[in-house]
């Protein structure tokens, strides 16, 4: 039986462009399931959007990106509307977003993160918070928006450009060596993928941009860590109540693993790491995509 189904894509968020690659992308995988597909950008009307779903749809793949799409906000409208969503609800969704809650959670788990302190951009201009390196992050973006690495030899804060980082931020010890990722599908973490990139880390140009980054799938890693990687990831990915699709971002110093954080809806673009391992596991971009959408369910 033919579903309707709604992409729901673009959004008002720093991470509207790459939700709009996500959206037509995921809109071509599923144009030959035999549903009726129907992508919408979205913009900050709620009424306009309303009517823009009316019918109600069976079904909306969720493919925004950072804030208000992916922190719980469309979600908890989803949930009064009764439709079937993928991705994970309202509650992981907001926690995810939210680094320091996330944190929090993760470190009752047992997983390992970074230390940190939760200070005022304002505050920046006093001096460093913790030794360097560090790396200032604001508190709810996604895709690198707003991080910025202090090492050794850079200028510190000034009024100019303390004020990029926000009225609240999180201070990070930065964490050297090398960037991992997993996708969790369900239950199932799929593989450990590399990233390498000149530039420096793995910044929003890096992710997105053709030539950007590297890619290494299977991650050369020792067995043990291999496997530690697969299991922090599933391990986090429950511990926020995620579903669906995750993918938990990691560092490695040569000793131990760190989680970073787990993105609750992970770009769906053909530079994308979730399609990438999903392909390396033997699923195609389409079975993915109908697979999420199957898997797909609101808030009771």
């Amino acid at each position: 039986m033919s579903r309707r189904i709604v992409i729901l894509m673009g959004g008002w968020s720093a991470e509207r462009d790459v939700s709009l690659v996500s959206g037509a992308a995921v809109a071509a995988a599923l144009a030959d399931s035999g549903d009726d597909v129907r992508a919408i950008d979205v913009q900050p009307d709620p009424q306009q959007l309303l009517a823009m779903m009316t019918p109600r749809p069976d079904v909306v793949f969720n493919a925004l990106h950072g804030r208000y799409g992916e922190d719980g906000c469309f979600q908890g409208l989803l949930n009064i509307l009764r439709v079937p969503y993928t991705h994970s609800g309202l509650l992981a969704s907001a926690v995810a977003m939210h680094k320091p809650t996330a944190k929090r959670l993760f470190a009752d788990a047992g997983i390992p993160v970074a230390e940190d302190c939760i200070i005022d951009g304002a505050a920046l201009l006093a001096g460093d918070p913790m030794p360097r390196p560090y790396v200032v992050k604001p508190l709810d973006e996604g895709s690198s928006v707003g991080i910025r690495i202090v090492r050794d030899g850079d200028r510190p804060a000034t009024s100019e450009n303390s004020a990029e980082f926000g009225a609240r931020v999180m201070v990070e010890r930065f964490i050297p060596g090398r960037e991992l990722t997993v996708a969790v599908m369900g239950d199932r973490p799929l593989a450990v993928t590399e990233i390498t990139t000149e530039h420096g880390f793995y910044d929003y140009d890096a992710k997105y941009a053709d030539g950007g980054s590297r890619h290494v799938i299977p991650a050369q890693l020792a067995p043990a860590v291999y496997d530690e990687a697969m299991a922090l990831s599933l391990t986090a990915h429950r511990t926020l109540g995620c579903r669906g699709v995750s993918r938990a971002d990691l560092r490695y110093d040569g000793e131990r693993l760190y989680m970073l954080e787990v993105n609750t809806q992970p770009g769906m673009t053909p530079t994308s790491l979730v399609p990438e391992q999903a392909a390396y596991a033997g699923i195609g971009f389409a079975e993915l995509c109908r697979w999420m959408v199957d898997q797909a369910e609101y808030d009771a």
